[in-house]
């Protein structure tokens, strides 16, 4: 329960009930502004907080009373502010409460206050927003979870983790969403969230002696890490900084870093010198007697000019790939579909908006990945009005490899991820089982590394709810090891 307290100088404390008490601050500050009391009259608390001082002996406060005859002060905030602050207030200084509402009586005044970046209170504030950004994406990173059993046909799992900030709560959602077919409990020193399938549960914080610290599928993620570990692009600056040593200690993948580090030469050195047996990749293909283009703009030109391309049953539009001149990851599917075709770019149908999800829930960026086709043309057959996809066969695969094999050296990214069977045999140009070979880093001729999955596409036609769910499961895992190997 909130309570305001004032003594007779009119110095207001206003004790929130707890310090995620968002709501209670909106309408105390709502409260306060229109009573006109300034922020410097004013302190504010949490109820049971230890550092809360000495205890408030004041009568009960009552604000100034509302005078019938004036109609009520109008509190103005612009939405980009209000989000602002609701994300701050989530931060662990104390001072938090006080410097919004400081900002909050100066905004109506100063309407423009959020837009200028020199303010000393509106720089502590961005400054808070920013924590509370980074915490929430590192605590959807690193929390691990350890399985303790089964129930009605349910895995239960459980979880530990510190925060920076009062963000459990807020993280919530996120879990749900991601982790919605299985009982899970996250626990941390300020709070505790529990999903059961149907409803999300809020409780008190606990530690770490109240989670097990290890499970059943402990050796599998050691393993899992040390697979997608990547010897080749080993950043120990940034690896540190997308994975702070404070968060180590609840890592099981943690302790096996210094051993992959101190062997990572060795391993480099053995996928320089792979065998033949190693590699799936097949450099037979056709080369055009040219030299090759220094960007990906000559590249699509030259393409375009081609009068030996596979034209029988294809679109004339060539459609080019997608994303930065340089990416880390980069995408191939099989052919521009229909859709594709028709706006000249890739991955724009059902199954890109299908792709585009899974991307955002693996934490992939689609803006910074390359995207493109193994076949630049779409193949179809006609159908009245429509135009119904057709699988391209070998020979046009092949015809397409060359130009496939250019992008890659342009773009040079960390990984290739193939999507479906057209796009693996297009990088290998060998027929290859998606089953066997997916989910795995390979190494192709040139010692890049490639990951096999499915496409999209083949998540679409699947009939049943529950089997395309399954199938998205394996499909978003997939992604999370390409995630993984480049970051």
């Amino acid at each position: 329960m909130n309570m305001v307290t004032g003594d007779i100088q009119g110095a207001y404390r206003i004790t929130l009930a707890s310090e995620v008490d968002r709501d209670g601050w909106r309408d105390h500050a709502r409260r306060l502004l229109q009573a006109g009391i300034a922020p410097e009259q004013v302190t504010w608390t949490v109820e049971g907080r230890r550092d809360a001082g000495e205890l408030d002996l004041s009568p009960s406060a009552i604000l100034p009373a509302q005078n019938s005859d004036q109609p009520s002060r109008p509190v103005r905030i612009s939405k980009t502010l209000l989000s602002l602050i609701n994300t701050a207030l989530l931060h662990s200084n104390a001072d938090r409460f006080n410097l919004a509402y400081r900002i909050l009586w100066r905004a109506q005044s100063l309407p423009g206050l959020h837009r200028n970046p020199a303010d000393p209170d509106m720089l502590k504030l961005n400054r808070y927003a920013k924590a509370i950004r980074r915490d929430i994406h590192k605590m959807h990173a690193f929390v691990r979870f350890r399985k303790i059993g089964d129930s009605a046909g349910r895995e239960q799992f459980v979880a530990w983790f510190e925060p920076d900030h009062h963000i459990t709560e807020a993280v919530a959602p996120f879990f749900r969403n991601r982790f919605t077919g299985m009982d899970w409990l996250i626990v941390t020193p300020g709070a505790s969230i529990a999903w059961d399938g149907h409803k999300l549960s809020v409780g008190p914080g606990g530690c770490k002696d109240d989670v097990p610290q290890e499970d059943v599928i402990e050796a599998e993620w050691r393993t899992y890490y040390a697979n997608i570990f990547n010897p080749a692009r080993v950043k120990i600056g940034a690896m540190k900084s997308e994975m702070p040593m404070k968060y180590w200690k609840n890592l099981p993948e943690a302790e096996l870093i210094p051993s992959l580090l101190e062997q990572a030469g060795t391993r480099v050195d053995a996928m320089t010198a792979h065998t033949p047996e190693d590699v799936l990749f097949d450099d037979k293909m056709d080369k055009p007697a040219a030299n090759l283009p220094a960007s990906l703009d000559q590249l699509y030109a030259l393409l375009e000019q081609r009068a030996d391309a596979p034209m029988e049953k294809f679109s004339d539009r060539l459609v080019r790939g997608s994303g930065p001149d340089r990416a880390d990851l980069m995408i191939i599917g099989e052919q521009p579909g229909d859709q594709e075709d028709r706006e000249g770019k890739p991955f724009v149908g059902p199954a890109g908006q299908l792709l585009d999800r899974a991307l955002a829930e693996a934490g992939i960026d689609r803006q910074q990945t390359f995207l493109t086709n193994a076949v630049k043309r779409f193949k179809y057959t006609q159908r009245g009005k429509r135009r119904l996809h057709e699988t391209p066969n070998v020979g046009e695969i092949n015809y397409y490899r060359w130009w496939v094999e250019q992008e890659i050296r342009l773009v040079d990214p960390g990984l290739v991820v193939a999507l479906g069977a057209t796009a693996a045999r297009s990088l290998t140009g060998r027929p290859v089982k998606i089953a066997r070979r997916r989910g795995e880093i390979l190494a192709d001729a040139e010692g890049r590394s490639i990951l096999i999955t499915v496409h999209p596409s083949y998540l679409l036609r699947i009939p049943d709810e529950q089997g395309r769910q399954v199938e998205y499961a394996k499909f978003m895992r997939d992604l999370q090891v390409a995630r993984d190997f480049v970051n």
